[in-house]
């Protein structure tokens, strides 16, 4: 509603105060809305994505399957992040999904405050190491700029996976100190 209402408004504000005739508005709203059409797809089937995913209980079998692994619950978070984030795209998604799929983990740990903020850096990072076609930033990116995907791929994901590579070292390195194992 709050979207429809800034459209509303810039359509009086930009346009019409302006003088512009209702076909000139008409070309101008077409022309900026047509690539967020299918970001807002992209984001939206993400978010569908990840409410499947927690309210079907996958979550809780991944969840358990993965601690039998024996790794620490802040390689966990930012496993299961970084997996969500390549099988649906979204960052948002896959740090919301993660959360949900970890929080009976995490209760049981009885972690610190510091622990608490690594698993979260971890989730963070998971979530954000990589971009591709079912991320909405990534066709931001290439829309606006005019970029081929190819080139988006190129660039943008390698960008995206490169800049995410500090905060996905942080917290297994830092698991020594807060070793909060599942």
């Amino acid at each position: 509603m709050a979207l429809l209402i800034g459209v509303l408004a810039s359509f009086y504000i930009l346009g019409i105060r302006r003088g512009w005739s209702r076909e000139h508005l008409i070309t101008v709203a077409e022309s900026a809305l047509k690539p967020v059409g299918m970001i807002l797809l992209v984001v939206g089937a993400g978010g569908v994505f990840g409410s499947i995913l927690v309210a079907s209980g996958v979550g809780r079998v991944l969840s358990s399957s993965l601690t039998s692994t024996g790794l620490p619950l802040i390689v966990l978070a930012f496993v299961i992040a970084l997996a969500l984030r390549i099988a649906q795209g979204s960052a948002t998604v896959a740090i919301v999904a993660t959360s949900g799929i970890i929080a009976g983990l995490v209760a049981q740990a009885h972690l610190s405050g510091p622990q608490l903020a690594l698993i979260c850096i971890a989730m963070g990072a998971g979530a954000t190491a990589t971009s591709h076609v079912n991320d909405a930033g990534y066709w931001l990116v290439s829309r606006y700029f005019g970029i081929s995907e190819k080139d988006t791929l190129k660039s943008w994901t390698v960008l995206e996976t490169i800049r995410a590579a500090p905060p996905s070292a942080s917290p297994p390195c830092s698991a020594w100190w807060s070793d909060p194992h599942p």
